[in-house]
């Protein structure tokens, strides 16, 4: 199936046949809202899913969220991420609940297995109960309820797309999407907290201002710098063990940072002067049409873009071979196909200016 307008991105090979196809699009842009780089479906809008906290996080920090609590930056690290529920993410995220003044009972993420298979066989062989703190939005959902205690806002309902925290947070989507508060279609994530979606080439554009802030003036510059020297101070706390966004920005140095969606979304900011093609910020955004559930594609066309733009140089490729273009083996360990960027996307981004 092709749905939209959507190109293929990323082919799985048998033998010497392309047996699958995961269809996509991609748009690449500057912090001014520039699109140097777009192939697939630029109209239509797609949900960041978790690829939004950094912009969810972004408007309480500029709102005094730093000062208020006195936050950490592995803090704000965990508050933007999609983690593995394992008892390191637990510890922090029981310490920032505690400096808050919150209870994990007050969470309404719901409750779902840790995403550390180690974690959740060791629970599971305990016979203990997994509970909120280990959900991998439960620290969005801490930054939301501290976010409403901050502005002496209700703290029962704090999910409800007319709150006032929920609405600063849309706002500020908004403002760095460059796009009116009308446009934005809005739905219900996985964690019941409200959902944006705009087209690629705004998202993009957002996460180049996340990471090039300097024209957004203050207070928004400033926080936008905590989240991404957050985030790459503390990968770990944004996912966990063998996590691409934790693997990528550990590997990358200070680079970029990443952060996964549901259902096939990866937004991705390289910071000035770490592309070897542009000196400004980048942002980049994919969508994979079928939502990428086993996280096989997006990951080899974000690899295949930072080359291109050559953010990473060949020890950093080499250290994120996993996530690349990579042999598909059979049950008894035989190279029987591969993993690789399709053709189109290939000719597509040699066309990226030099």
């Amino acid at each position: 199936m092709q749905p939209r307008n959507h190109v293929p991105l990323v082919e799985v090979t048998r033998g010497s046949i392309v047996e699958s196809v995961h269809y996509g699009s991609l748009a690449i842009a500057q912090p001014d809202g520039n699109v140097i780089f777009s192939l697939g479906d630029m109209s239509s809008p797609f949900y960041l899913r978790s690829s939004a906290k950094p912009f969810q996080t972004l408007a309480f920090l500029e709102t005094g969220g730093v000062q208020e609590y006195d936050l950490t930056l592995q803090e704000i690290a965990i508050i933007c991420a999609s983690h593995s529920g394992t008892d390191e993410h637990v510890q922090v995220l029981d310490a920032l609940q505690a400096k808050i003044g919150i209870q994990e009972s007050m969470l309404q993420c719901g409750i779902h297995t840790p995403y550390d298979p180690e974690t959740a066989r060791e629970k599971m062989m305990k016979g203990e109960a997994f509970h909120p703190n280990q959900h991998d939005c439960s620290g969005k959902h801490s930054g939301m309820l501290a976010f409403a205690k901050m502005i002496g806002a209700p703290m029962d309902n704090y999910l409800d797309p007319q709150h006032p925290v929920q609405q600063a947070m849309l706002r500020t989507f908004a403002e760095m999407c460059g796009v009116d508060i009308d446009t934005i279609k809005l739905g219900t994530d996985g964690c019941s907290a409200p959902v944006f979606a705009v087209p690629l080439p705004n998202s993009a554009a957002a996460y180049a201002r996340l990471s090039q802030p300097d024209a957004l003036g203050e207070p928004r510059a400033t926080a936008c710098d905590k989240i991404t020297t957050a985030m790459m101070a503390h990968p770990f706390m944004v996912g966990g063990p063998e996590r691409f966004d934790t693997d990528m920005m550990s590997a990358a140095g200070g680079s970029l940072v990443t952060k996964i969606g549901a259902e096939g979304f990866h937004g991705i900011g390289v910071m000035p002067g770490h592309s070897g093609l542009f000196p400004s910020g980048l942002g980049i955004s994919i969508k994979i049409a079928d939502g990428d559930l086993s996280l096989r594609a997006g990951c080899v066309v974000a690899l295949q873009v930072l080359k291109q733009l050559k953010v990473l140089c060949s020890e950093e490729i080499r250290d994120l071979a996993d996530y690349d273009r990579r042999p598909v083996y059979n049950w008894r360990g035989m190279e029987i196909g591969e993993i690789r960027p399709s053709l189109e996307l290939l000719q597509a981004l040699e066309n990226l200016p030099a």
